[in-house]
């Protein structure tokens, strides 16, 4: 009888050593390509950028007008303040909500091209848009932006404090202090700031969706400050997804691993932008239209109004 079982092992063994040795069963070596069109993948041209960072310049291009996604009024008559959102992912979710109904103010630091286009994309899809420049770092900016949030569209329902700071180091050592408190200044202090304007002004049925990341979940040896402020920032949301409870205020977090945004050649030698994304199970990086449905999701009293304090990762796969 164990013998029988043993040669049932050896057997089976056997077939799945054959099939390894011929290369049977193995999945195309490509990204993974899953969704409603096909996206970019590794390698991308070489190329670096100066911070911020350019995305009329970046090749290839950022997708981010998701032309598949039909709006159904999920945010109809709400407005949102979105910081970082001239670019990338805040591009892509002013987008989305705009499609969804929602007025938008773009606050960016100085992409003044970038800026204009999103507001452009913005009215195309016949919702009003203003652009606030200045800097998310700045308790002064926050107020201001709230501010005029207000006083454009007479109203304010989503915020999205999204703009970040982010430089790889490769020691310990070279992390200056000037540039760990830029990183605490923008990612956290600049959270915070948005989020204290903007709370007095929330009527139950708000949200703020927070960009977070993957690297806050996983931590990276090479972004110590970066993943500390991403860290704080999940844990801020859950704080505080609690506290404005009761006021019918949700917060949510969308935590993203790579994404093919101006922040990435603005921070990585032109090497390495050249494999961004591909040590992910995916093997590519998302683009910004495969993130912004997720903050239409958790801005959404339609779709989430019984979610709070989640931190909710796409990150494009868990590997080994």
């Amino acid at each position: 009888m164990l013998d029988r079982i043993a040669d049932q092992e050896r057997k089976i063994q056997a077939g799945i050593d054959a099939r390894a040795s011929d290369g049977g069963g193995s999945e195309s070596e490509g990204a993974v390509q899953a969704g409603a069109r096909r996206y970019p993948e590794p390698p991308f041209p070489e190329q670096q950028q100066r911070k911020p960072g350019d995305e009329a310049a970046l090749d290839p291009a950022p997708m981010y007008d998701a032309p598949f996604w039909k709006g159904s009024g999920k945010l109809d008559g709400m407005a949102a303040l979105i910081t970082g959102g001239d670019s990338g992912i805040g591009r892509a979710v002013a987008v989305l909500f705009a499609r969804e109904g929602c007025d938008v103010a773009i606050c960016h630091l100085d992409e003044e091209r970038d800026a204009e286009d999103t507001r452009a994309a913005v009215e195309a899809e016949g919702r009003r848009a203003i652009v606030i420049k200045g800097d998310a770092a700045d308790p002064a900016f926050s107020e201001a932006a709230v501010k005029a949030t207000l006083d454009a569209f007479g109203r304010l329902d989503v915020v999205v404090p999204n703009a970040a700071f982010q430089e790889h180091v490769e020691a310990l050592e070279d992390l200056t202090l000037e540039h760990f408190d830029r990183t605490l200044k923008t990612n956290l202090y600049g959270y915070f700031y948005l989020v204290k304007a903007a709370v007095p002004h929330l009527k139950p049925g708000g949200a703020i969706v927070m960009t977070g990341s993957v690297t806050g979940i996983r931590g990276n040896d090479n972004l110590l400050d970066y993943s500390m402020t991403k860290g704080g920032i999940h844990a801020f949301a859950r704080s505080l997804g609690t506290h404005l409870a009761p006021r019918g205020i949700r917060v949510n977090v969308v935590a993203p691993g790579p994404v093919w945004t101006p922040l990435n050649p603005a921070d990585q030698q032109a090497d390495k932008v050249a494999q961004f994304g591909s040590q992910t199970v995916m093997k590519r990086p998302a683009q910004p239209e495969e993130i912004a449905p997720a903050f239409v999701f958790l801005a959404s009293p339609q779709c989430s109004s019984y979610i709070t304090g989640e931190i909710l990762p796409i990150i494009g796969g868990y590997g080994g």
